[in-house]
């Protein structure tokens, strides 16, 4: 029997990259999990990325360390509020301050050289153009961008040995969509954390741009949300 294709799946522990990273072991990939630690303003996403990892069972699971704090320019990443109780109609209007420069291009690049390593020619994100906040690097023509240069920059790719993928199966969903498509699969979403700006316990403020989308797509589908929210909120 062939061994499964390798995929190199960019995994914060949240609800869209737990999402994908199920669908990508449900279309016959074997995932590599690929986290960060960029010194946000916690350390609650890490974990939560640990414990799903470990619950849907990937190859490998590595953190990588990187200092965008010392970068700045986001409220994730400095001494900036994290916007609370915006509409979410509003969102994609707007690029918010929780945009982290280069986020995505910066996390691609490093799944990007993992992948050339491992022999993965495939590699998903879980970036969504619908219920977003806003992000430029969230968009179609970012990632289909970020494609070609794949293939332009890397030995593998450029001695014709490999060709490089960015699956994105999330980006026309909805956040309800999304949710429902992860029911199907089984995923438990209690163990996942979206929130921006979470209580020292780990409790989720209910109140940042992420967690009102959270919320509007567990209503929407008409699923209990599981999402722990700090009492005050």
């Amino acid at each position: 029997m062939k061994d499964p294709a390798k995929a190199v799946v960019l995994f914060s522990g949240g609800l869209d990259s737990t999402t994908c990273l199920a669908i990508a072991k449900s279309e016959g990939f074997e995932p590599y999990a690929l986290s960060f630690h960029y010194h946000q303003r916690h350390r609650v996403e890490v974990e939560a990325a640990r414990r799903v990892a470990s619950a849907l069972g990937v190859r490998e699971h590595m953190v990588l360390e990187l200092p965008l704090d010392r970068i700045g320019g986001s409220a994730l990443t400095a001494a900036i509020d994290v916007p609370r109780d915006a509409s979410p109609e509003e969102m994609p209007d707007r690029i918010p301050v929780t945009y982290v420069p280069a986020r995505n291009t910066i996390f691609l690049s490093l799944a990007l050289g993992w992948a050339e390593v491992i022999g993965a020619g495939d590699i998903f994100i879980g970036v969504n153009a619908v219920d977003y906040s806003g992000y430029p690097d969230c968009r179609p023509e970012f990632v289909e961008a970020f494609e070609r240069m794949a293939n332009l920059a890397v030995r593998e790719a450029v001695e014709g040995r490999m060709r490089f993928r960015i699956h994105t199966p999330l980006l026309r969903l909805t956040k309800a969509q999304i949710i429902l498509r992860g029911m199907e699969l089984g995923l438990d979403y209690g163990l996942t954390h979206s929130c921006y700006d979470p209580d020292p316990q780990g409790f989720a403020c209910g109140h940042c741009d992420s967690c009102l989308l959270r919320r509007k797509g567990f209503s929407e589908a008409g699923v209990p949300d599981p999402t722990r929210y700090a009492p005050s909120e």
